[in-house]
């Protein structure tokens, strides 16, 4: 990986920027906190994204996105990172998965029928995978489909869903031929969310959030055109690598950003810190920077691969791997500085905590299952194993 831009990747780092500072919602006055006034309506503000493609900056340009080069993938996500930009995360599903799902494998009539809503923002879609016997070997699925003249009538339960609740469509796996060695058989449906037989069930997570969601199938009907590639092999589709960016060049550099917000916090509120109370917690926080860093580095490398055609597999997983488990030592190290008073609440505290409490209590607690979602550890770790070292499976 070149660290250093060209002439025309510095350009259009300078621009990313200009447009950033001059369009973006104002920073509010927590600095700590990275808030943004006006969080309440950002219409505006995607509006204006969406003017220039960058809503979803990968796709092509004929279906509303910018066609973005890899590098200028890389460079954009860093710098909506570093600036702290509202992003639309409730539409991430639809852009980061269905929509390139559909772009790649769909029909020209899907691709006129789902993208549109998914660039405006009016579609929230969900991904229907995981079940309660197929999370982590998600092969094992067992929600059926079975046809019913030309339509299919789906039977069976997901769980796990993100935003499933808000839904207006999922993208979901159901087996379609039993008989078949369990990676074939599998066939991609589109389901709209409001089908007759379609039952949706929050699951309150330990932070007390509704992100979470099992969603139940009773004979519903799904017809023959909202299939994404071919009937039993929708395994393939849900595993196609697509040309988007993979280098999670924001979440690491998210990490970054709150470890020095911690920084800051320790400096800045002596009252409050722990840090003057224990002085080894400046090694603890010493360590924090070093490995956000090293989160960035390893976001680079990926990136560098894929400049160069490649496709990160391994090198993919150890990114997951890794700054998922050093956002819990993060979390870890919040409450460490923060001591007793990183187990409150928002309501009712000193102004000077309110960067503190609610978000670090939230931030120890959303992160247990950083390690379980998106895939867990242990399935990463085998990833690296087997593909990366050439260990045997058994």
């Amino acid at each position: 990986m070149d660290f250093k831009d060209s002439p025309a990747e510095a350009a259009f780092r300078e621009e990313v920027v200009a447009f950033i500072e001059k369009e973006a919602p104002k920073r509010g006055r927590d600095r700590i906190m990275g808030d943004f006034d006006g969080l309440v309506n950002l219409t505006d503000w995607w509006k204006k994204l969406a003017s220039r493609g960058w809503i979803a900056p990968a796709w092509p340009k004929e279906y509303g996105g910018a066609s973005m080069t890899t590098i200028e993938q890389f460079i954009f996500n860093m710098e909506m990172a570093r600036y702290r930009a509202p992003r639309p995360m409730h539409m991430i599903m639809g852009l980061g998965m269905a929509g390139p799902t559909i772009i790649t494998l769909g029909t020209e009539q899907q691709k006129q029928k789902y993208l549109t809503g998914m660039l405006s923002g009016e579609d929230i879609w969900c991904q229907g995978y995981s079940e309660p016997q197929a999370g982590s070997d998600l092969a094992s699925l067992q929600t059926r489909a079975v046809r019913d003249g030309d339509d299919w009538l789906i039977n069976g339960q997901k769980i796990w869903t993100s935003l499933a609740h808000m839904a207006k469509y999922m993208i979901m796996l159901a087996r379609t031929d039993p008989d078949a060695p369990k990676h074939k058989g599998i066939t991609y449906f589109i389901v709209d969310m409001k089908a007759p037989g379609v039952e949706v069930r929050p699951l309150i997570n330990m932070t007390g959030g509704h992100e979470f969601n099992e969603v139940f199938f009773d004979n519903v009907r799904v017809t023959p055109d909202n299939i994404i590639g071919e009937v039993n092999r929708g395994w393939y589709g849900a595993v196609t690598t697509l040309d988007f960016e993979r280098s999670s060049v924001g979440s690491a550099v998210g990490i970054q950003q709150t470890v020095e917000d911690i920084l800051r916090f320790a400096r800045e509120q002596d009252n409050f810190s722990r840090l003057k109370h224990n002085p080894s917690l400046r090694y603890e926080l010493a360590d924090r920077a070093v490995e956000a860093e090293i989160a960035i580095l390893m976001s680079y490398h990926i990136a560098g691969m894929q400049y160069r055609g490649l496709i990160p597999n391994y090198e993919a997983s150890m990114c997951k791997l890794y700054s998922t488990e050093l956002n819990q030592r993060v979390a870890r190290s919040q409450m460490h500085v923060a001591g007793l008073y990183g187990q409150l609440g928002a309501v009712g505290n000193p102004p000077a905590l309110l960067a503190v409490n609610g978000r670090y209590n939230y931030n120890y607690l959303r992160t247990v299952a950083a390690t379980i979602e998106g895939g867990t550890s242990e399935v990463q770790r085998n990833i690296i194993a087997t593909r990366g070292l050439g260990l045997p499976r058994d």
